[in-house]
């Protein structure tokens, strides 16, 4: 059953009566217990779209509603209980530890004074060890790292208890290890809370692994999906169609279209085969079945003429010192 469902919503923004429309006639619809990533090219309006199913910023037409009650239409309270919003932007509160920030999560639930309750301490501890930050809980959050920071903002979400978590680029200026981390994470805490979790990136070989559903933006409208669905119908290749790069979908990646002037035929050891059609391909060499230079994959090597050749590099030499009327 959907959480969230948009109707008919435009977006955009309208100043001094000129109206720039971003998207129009967006019916979406996030289920509790998925994690949804929102993945397309810059300029599709992936922040727009987030800001606006938050009530940040208006709709130009249509409306968000959650639970059946009308975004737009709520306090700021209200807003707060139903949805956690984790912004991209740096946090820093001078001398608060990750105790601190996680409790200002339990803002919306407090008392006028915002003093937190023993019940109150429970939620903010149990929030603190879902990410797994329990032994920095007492640490000031400018000695974490920025893995751990993301974290502890996660947890400030996951304290605020609302059935919605938004977030905006949570992996944008993580190595790769802390972003393969948070996605998991994510996937996680949405199966393990039953919560809906709604996150912006451009992370899309970590999205079409971790994410239940896809929502795919283009200046065309918004495609939702499980991500293989996507990936066989052509979505991505048609969101980001470029000159220079296509979406391969036998691997989930994006490929250079390099300027390719020669042929092999190539074929063998599947396990090596994905890397050697990288190298080939950054080379000029486009594979075409029974071309004149012929390369057969092993597990030892490549073997070209019953030469055998050890490594990448001096297949590539090999092939380099074969005149061009080879090919």
């Amino acid at each position: 059953m959907s959480i969230l469902a948009t109707h008919n919503l435009a977006i955009g923004y309208s100043k001094k009566g000129i109206t720039d429309t971003v998207q129009t006639a967006l019916n979406l619809q996030l289920k509790a217990g998925e994690l949804v990533c929102l993945i397309g090219p810059n300029g599709s309006g992936k922040s727009t779209l987030l800001r606006t199913l938050t009530g940040l910023q208006k709709p130009l037409s249509g409306n968000t509603s959650i639970d059946g009650k009308e975004i737009s239409k709520l306090k700021q309270r209200e807003k707060a209980l139903l949805i956690a919003l984790v912004l991209t932007e740096r946090v820093d509160i001078e001398n608060a530890t990750v105790y601190n920030l996680v409790s200002l999560g339990r803002h919306p639930h407090s008392n006028w004074w915002g003093d937190i309750t023993k019940n109150e301490g429970v939620i903010i501890r149990e929030a603190i060890e879902m990410v797994h930050l329990e032994h920095k809980m007492h640490h000031n959050i400018n000695e974490l790292s920025d893995g751990e920071r993301q974290r502890a903002m996660i947890a400030k979400a996951l304290a605020q208890d609302t059935p919605i978590i938004m977030l905006d680029e949570p992996t944008a200026h993580l190595d790769l290890p802390n972003r393969v981390e948070i996605m998991l994470l994510l996937h996680r805490l949405a199966h393990k809370t039953d919560k809906a979790i709604l996150l912006s990136t451009h992370e899309l070989d970590l999205a079409l692994q971790a994410a239940d559903r896809i929502w795919l933006m283009s200046k065309e409208g918004v495609e939702c999906g499980v991500p293989e669905d996507l990936v066989f119908d052509g979505s991505f290749n048609r969101a980001f169609e470029s000159k220079s790069y296509f979406f391969n979908a036998s691997n989930g990646n994006f490929s250079m279209n390099y300027p390719m002037t020669r042929k092999v035929w190539i074929s063998g050891d599947k396990t090596r085969m994905y890397w050697t059609l990288r190298a080939l391909a950054r080379a000029g060499y486009v594979v075409v079945q029974d071309a004149d230079v012929h390369i057969s994959v092993t597990e030892n090597g490549w073997e070209i003429d019953n030469d055998l050749i050890p490594t990448i590099e001096q297949l590539l030499e090999k092939l380099s010192t074969i005149t061009e009327s080879t090919f």
